[in-house]
C-alpha cells in the first residue's frame, strides 16, 4: 500500500459513511436511542471520534519521531484512559470491536453539533499528518492498516448497525 492509493481509499470510504450520515437526516434521528442496543448514531460517532483522536494523536507521535507502546497492564491502561480520555484501542487489553462504554458516558451530555466538529477536526488532522508523513514512516509504523482500522473500519461498522436500524424503522412505519 502506499499514500497514493490508500488516502484516496480513505476519502472514499468516509464520503460513503458521510452520505449514510446526511440520509439519516434531522437532528432528533440522530440521537434516538435503538440504533444499537440502546444506543443511537450520536453515540456510535463519539465511539468514532475516540478512535479518530487515538490514531491522530499515534501519527503525531510518529510525525515528531515520538514512541509509542500499547498498554500492558489494567492500571497503565485506566490511566492512559484518563489522561487521555480515550482507551488505548491498540493494546491487548482493549476489546477494539466493542463500544467503550466509557467513551460514551463522556459524550452524553455533548451536543450532537460539538460532537461532529470534533471529529471532523480529527479526521482532518489524521488526513493533514498522513500528508506530512513520508511513505517508509507510514510503513515503518504500519499506518495505513492502523489508520484504516480506527477510520473506515469503524465507519463500516457504524454504517451496518444504522443501515439496520434504519430498515427496522422503515418496517415499523409500513
Amino acid at each position: 500500500m502506499n499514500k497514493i492509493t490508500f488516502l484516496p481509499r480513505l476519502q472514499r470510504e468516509r464520503d460513503k459513511f458521510e452520505l449514510l450520515l446526511n440520509q439519516a437526516g434531522f437532528s432528533r434521528q440522530m440521537t434516538m436511542a435503538g440504533v444499537f442496543a440502546k444506543l443511537s448514531i450520536k453515540d456510535l460517532l463519539a465511539d468514532i471520534l475516540s478512535r479518530e483522536q487515538f490514531i491522530a494523536d499515534r501519527l503525531s507521535e510518529v510525525l515528531h519521531g515520538e514512541n509509542y507502546a500499547p498498554c500492558t497492564s489494567y492500571t497503565v491502561y485506566e490511566n492512559f484512559q484518563k489522561i487521555n480520555g480515550y482507551p488505548d484501542y491498540e493494546s491487548p487489553l482493549c476489546h477494539k470491536e466493542k463500544l467503550n462504554h466509557l467513551v460514551i458516558q463522556k459524550y452524553k451530555n455533548i451536543s450532537l453539533d460539538d460532537i461532529v466538529e470534533q471529529e471532523l477536526a480529527a479526521y482532518s488532522s489524521i488526513v493533514a499528518t498522513l500528508e506530512r508523513l513520508t511513505q517508509d514512516q507510514c510503513l515503518d509504523h504500519d499506518l495505513f492498516h492502523r489508520v484504516a482500522e480506527h477510520t473506515y473500519k469503524s465507519y463500516r461498522r457504524s454504517s451496518m448497525e444504522i443501515q439496520r436500524w434504519q430498515k427496522s424503522i422503515e418496517t415499523e412505519i409500513k
